[in-house]
């Protein structure tokens, strides 16, 4: 599966900090961990069941800033089912 660009536009928004966050995304669940700043930088997508896990794709995110806080490396890597 591959992340499209509503999907990223959705990433690319800050979230409450330290949080898991779940939603909806279309017809797929979708359960995000963030940061302390409150970027997502992991993605699980798929379907939930009743316990709420997500049956589907796992996605990491490679986030790298500079010293000043400029982003250098900002990408999303598939890491398998789950």
């Amino acid at each position: 599966m591959k992340i499209g660009e509503t999907l990223l536009k959705k990433l690319n928004r800050r979230y409450e900090p330290d949080r898991m966050i779940a939603q909806k995304f279309g017809r797929y669940d979708i359960a995000m961990k963030t940061d302390a700043e409150g970027n997502p930088i992991l993605l699980f997508i798929g379907k939930a069941g009743d316990d709420g896990m997500i049956k589907g794709d796992h996605f990491s995110r490679r986030l790298q800033k500079d010293p000043e806080g400029k982003v250098i490396k900002d990408h999303w890597d598939y890491k398998g089912k789950v």
